[in-house]
């Protein structure tokens, strides 16, 4: 990573070690180099030594990369510092990259269709600031933007496409094939195979290889299925982690791309942030069961800090950084970037990182006991028969049993043959609903 740029419009070497960036004549400097590639020229900033020279190590190793620039923040150790870092050459989507990204728009629309859904190929919301490569609105009207880029995108550019589509009204969905892709951990994403279009268009099947996960909590005891992702014994603790289907006891099935476009656009799949314990400023991303996420709202409903309030002063948009004062190094720095060039805020993976190297689980929360709440059986309200003795007559008659043998449903408290013979506890609804829930 470089520690200056050539301004292509001033036509000035930048120097980024020094407070005043080497021109103390150009106070806003440092807001314009700064600023994201998508709301400034893309060849604004260049590579120092290819200005000189003509040529640099950007286009020497493969021409992966441009010689045109971006600035962004780097930390090392305690120090932040201003680094140059090269920015993707650009060029235009291969016939077999645009084939498999309208297999993929035929096959989202086929199975929204197939799921009683609507959908629009090619959608363009709020006079184009929301775009959907497909565009899937579910019978109760949750509109999903299924995103299938074959370009390389920016993580600024993810952000702000997401953005754009929340204040629509729609859910980004990103599907990539990449896991390094910017997308993922940033936006409401999905990976799936890197598959010919031909597999993407038929009617074979196409799991989500990553992006759908299932909660699994459990109490960690000597005899648990499972073994502590800690210490790979067991510590006694309640852990609470999101793992992908395969791994979860008893395992899943994998999530199929019809039945993401099925579920997420009915609301069985919803998108999730969640917290790291070990950092809060660091969040996990996935498509998670609506009844997952319910659990962990009333798991962690204790935990979530409070809404900060907006600070009306924005810091400063070098607050932090440390200028050392170097010379300037006209020598291309192209191999000491890493693939997050444009991301201020460096991603990691938040996996659990034990010492066994069980890192099966995102998000891994353990706590040392279980909620209280959780473990409390709410408070049932006593239900007695209140009828009259010829309404016990007539209930009797009806039922085809014994007067003695009427009681009250344990559920609603509605006549039931209850103490005979053929007697159950509960009436047929409320059986159903227990059910219901118990599968769940």
């Amino acid at each position: 990573m470089a520690n200056g740029v050539f301004h292509t419009v001033y036509g000035i070497e930048i120097n980024l070690t020094r407070p005043d960036l080497g021109h103390p004549d150009r106070p806003g400097l440092l807001a314009e180099i700064t600023a994201p590639v998508d709301r400034r020229d893309r060849e604004l900033l260049q590579c120092l030594q290819h200005h000189r020279e003509g040529r640099c190590g950007a286009e020497e190793q493969g021409g992966e990369r441009s010689p045109w620039m971006h600035v962004r923040r780097s930390t090392v150790g305690t120090r932040t510092t201003w680094v140059a870092a090269h920015l993707p050459a650009r060029r235009p989507p291969t016939a077999e990259e645009d084939d498999r990204r309208k297999a993929l728009q035929e096959r989202i629309a086929r199975a929204a269709d197939r799921h009683g859904c609507r959908y629009e190929v090619g959608a363009r919301t709020g006079g184009g600031r929301a775009r959907s490569d497909v565009l899937v609105t579910g019978p109760g009207g949750l509109r999903i933007g299924w995103a299938a880029p074959c370009a390389q995108l920016t993580a600024e550019t993810v952000r702000r496409r997401s953005r754009a589509a929340a204040e629509h009204g729609i859910v980004p969905l990103w599907v990539t094939c990449d896991e390094r892709a910017a997308p993922v951990d940033r936006a409401p994403w999905a990976r799936v195979d890197d598959l010919p279009w031909q597999r993407i268009a038929s009617r074979a099947p196409m799991a989500v290889r990553a992006g759908v996960r299932h909660l699994q909590q459990w109490k960690c005891l000597r005899g648990s299925a499972r073994a502590c992702p800690l210490n790979g014994f067991w510590c006694g603790r309640l852990h609470t982690g999101w793992y992908l289907p395969a791994l979860c006891l008893p395992s899943r099935p994998p999530t199929e791309v019809d039945e993401l476009v099925g579920a997420s656009a009915a609301g069985e799949l919803v998108p999730m942030r969640v917290p790291l314990q070990s950092d809060a400023s660091a969040v996990a991303r996935m498509w998670v069961p609506a009844a997952d996420r319910d659990r962990w709202r009333e798991t962690f409903a204790e935990d979530e800090p409070p809404a900060a309030a907006p600070d009306p002063a924005a810091p400063a948009a070098d607050a932090g950084v440390s200028y050392p004062g170097e010379e300037l190094d006209p020598v291309c720095r192209y191999g000491e970037e890493d693939f997050a060039y444009d991301d201020p805020r460096p991603r990691t993976r938040h996996r659990a990182r034990p010492r066994d190297g069980h890192a099966d689980a995102v998000a891994l929360h353990t706590r040392d006991t279980v909620p209280e709440r959780l473990l409390t059986v709410p408070r049932q309200a006593r239900r007695g028969l209140a009828v009259t003795p010829e309404q016990r007559h007539r209930a009797a008659a009806a039922l085809d049993c014994h007067v003695a043998h009427v009681g009250p449903c344990a559920g609603c408290g509605a006549p039931i043959n209850r103490y005979g013979p053929r007697g159950v506890h509960a009436c047929a609804p409320c059986r159903a609903r227990v059910r219901a829930l118990a599968r769940r």
